[in-house]
């Protein structure tokens, strides 16, 4: 693998609330303590951080945000994606990084879901694994 200079946080954000809800998002900062701790140079995009009320959009922003992190996404050095459930536009954003060779690392305890299990390089079933492997974390 090479170089890891930029993240691409993605993350359950809606989830399969109905309407405006939005699932907490407190897990976008623990990520970007241990990405920062162990990866001092690189960069970090975080959707939420930039649009945290992009649920209350219209439809044509929301429309260019959602793909414009999708393409954002696919030219980071690797996505981490955090699903403690089922998301849609994770899902979307894995799939791409997947097509184009972006390294998809997810935290989910849904080792057996197709999306995790066929999309992510590597696959962590909670934030505590995630935090142990990048201890150890030497690039090949």
């Amino acid at each position: 693998m090479k170089e890891i200079r930029s993240f691409f946080l993605a993350g359950i954000i809606q989830g399969s609330n109905t309407g405006r809800i939005l699932q907490n998002q407190d897990y976008r900062d623990r990520i970007k303590t241990l990405l920062r701790r162990h990866f001092p140079q690189a960069k970090i995009f975080d959707p939420v951080e930039k649009h945290p009320d992009s649920v209350n959009y219209d439809y044509r922003t929301g429309e260019s945000v959602f793909l414009g992190y999708i393409k954002l996404a696919t030219e980071c050095d690797c996505m981490i994606a955090y699903l403690p459930e089922a998301s849609m536009g994770t899902s979307v954003e894995m799939w791409e990084c997947y097509k184009t060779g972006v390294p998809v690392w997810t935290i989910s305890p849904m080792k057996e879901n197709w999306s995790v299990k066929f999309l992510s390089k590597r696959i962590f079933e909670s934030l505590d694994e995630f935090e142990l492997y990048l201890k150890t974390y030497h690039p090949a």
